[in-house]
């Protein structure tokens, strides 16, 4: 009896009927789990768990299904599955164990929209990655990453940062976008070679583009297109606002390059870009690697908005932390007036004699909880995780959330608690849970410089104000959840410090 025949037999329900029946036992058996692999809540046929993953906050649903599954369970999300992993202990057995088989990024179809042709350091693999991580670090280092010079270009950029706080004369204001100017001319003059005035309507208009694309990278827009990229291309939504967003910032990148290229002394390059293309022309011979104008841009976008975005998300809950805690803020000012004293400048020498300021910019980036869940990761061979299975080519997402907030290793996760960072007789501490910027082989690339950043920002800034809530209002730790855990919009007072409320 053939399969036609037994066709040839059936009605147009009976039809329909085996069509829908032949495609969920197709469906189950695709997907089912392998031996030994994390268990996961039951999901629906087609689709998984992804309308439970589009909630507003992702990563506090990732926690809910701990008290089930434990801290290593699996979700599927559309066609593939994802393994995630929670809390301090299986994040460090996943990231710095193991996490020599943990170093790949899986291809999402979002990421093949917003980068249209070549995916930068942060999203590339094997060798192309090796050797973009490599020239990444040196570049950087080169340009002062970790050196004095750097500290002098942080130092000049807080100068216009702290007058543009004093324009505000005490008012109420909101400080979203002067900070992100002020920390992103940091990136900017690494890799551009120049900053840019605040006032700048272009560069206004960027960081717009920028915290818009960040927030929708996150959101189930996103969580969407990956799982149905078929489908979403042809849908109106808030995808399309994000590969537009980010077109135009790749468009402002491409036309600096090229301008770049019309002035550029291979001998003296000037800044990241001079760099890149000096560093095209020494590996012609070496295609694999991939240093051609198309990664170029790439790279330049991941620094661009990576560098900037993170930093800045965290200086906005450090007023916000600030003003909603006096009594902290006035041991920082307290330490501040000790060290500095009215008229030296802060500098990361000092850092050292600042134990209490550097717990406390520790604990806001804790507490802000900046990037909840870790750009993904996909294993580069079979491992391990939990006593649990992970076969080669699995995604695999580090909940950061669970571990900055685990509470097996900190003594009070859900109050700001500079005391985390401190030993008993008020020395700084580090703990390994803090781990902000992952960990493992593919951490941030920008780590180094956003620690100098946030130290030296935040110190210029509590040197010479006090942060307080306009009168009459109260400020809240809600915060807008996309790619990073950003703070609600709004209002604070930044009053010179000696002068009354």
């Amino acid at each position: 009896m053939s399969v036609l025949w037994l066709w040839d037999q059936l009605d147009t329900r009976s039809a329909i009927i085996f069509i829908v029946l032949l495609l969920l036992v197709s469906d189950y058996l695709k997907h089912r789990d392998g031996k030994n692999f994390p268990p996961g809540p039951f999901w629906v046929p087609f689709v998984g768990d992804l309308f439970s993953m589009t909630s507003d906050q992702p990563h506090l649903y990732m926690v809910k299904l701990t008290e089930k599954y434990g801290d290593i369970y699996s979700l599927r999300l559309g066609g593939s599955k994802s393994v995630i992993v929670n809390g301090y202990k299986l994040a460090k057995e996943a990231l710095l164990t193991q996490g020599y088989a943990l170093t790949g990024r899986p291809q999402l179809a979002i990421y093949d929209r917003i980068y249209y042709k070549k995916t930068g350091v942060a999203l590339s693999n094997g060798y192309t990655w090796k050797e973009h991580k490599r020239f990444a670090l040196t570049t950087l280092r080169n340009f002062g990453v970790g050196k004095k010079s750097l500290e002098s270009i942080i130092m000049e950029e807080a100068k216009f940062f702290v007058e543009a706080f004093e324009e505000e004369r005490g008012q109420p204001f909101n400080p979203h976008f002067t900070i992100n100017n002020a920390v992103s001319n940091i990136v900017c003059s690494i890799i551009l070679g120049r900053r840019f005035e605040y006032s700048d309507s272009q560069y206004r208009e960027l960081q717009h583009l920028m915290n818009r694309g960040i927030y929708l990278e996150g959101s189930w827009w996103a969580w969407f297109y990956n799982a149905f990229p078929g489908l979403m291309k042809y849908l109106p939504g808030g995808h399309n606002e994000l590969f537009s967003s980010y077109g135009k910032i790749q468009d402002f990148l491409r036309e600096d390059i090229r301008n770049h290229k019309k002035d550029l002394d291979p001998m003296s390059p000037r800044d990241y870009i001079d760099t890149y293309l000096v560093e095209i022309e020494k590996r012609k011979n070496d295609p694999a690697a991939e240093f051609n104008d198309d990664t170029l841009c790439s790279d330049t976008f991941d620094l661009f908005v990576a560098g900037g975005e993170t930093t800045a998300t965290t200086l906005r809950w450090a007023l916000l932390c600030m003003a909603q805690n006096p009594h902290i803020q006035e041991k920082v000012h307290a330490e501040i007036d000790s060290v500095l004293g009215q008229t030296h400048l802060p500098s990361m020498e000092d850092k050292a004699n600042m134990p209490y300021t550097e717990a406390v910019v520790h604990e806001i980036q804790r507490v802000g909880d900046i990037v909840p869940v870790n750009l993904v990761k996909m294993t580069t061979e079979d491992m391990t995780i939990g006593g649990y299975l992970i076969p080669k080519d699995t995604t695999v997402l580090i909940n950061l959330s669970s571990v900055l907030n685990d509470k097996n290793e900190w003594e009070t996760p859900d109050t700001f608690n500079p005391g985390h960072f401190l030993t008993p007789d008020g020395k700084f501490q580090r703990k390994e849970a803090f781990m902000p910027f992952s960990a493992g082989k593919r951490p941030c690339l920008g780590e180094p410089l956003a620690r100098i950043e946030l130290f030296l920002f935040f110190t210029c800034l509590l040197r010479k104000f006090t942060f307080r809530a306009p009168e009459g209002t109260s400020l809240t730790s809600d915060a807008i959840t996309g790619f990073t855990r950003a703070p609600m919009p709004y209002k604070i007072c930044a009053i010179p410090r000696g002068q009354t409320a």
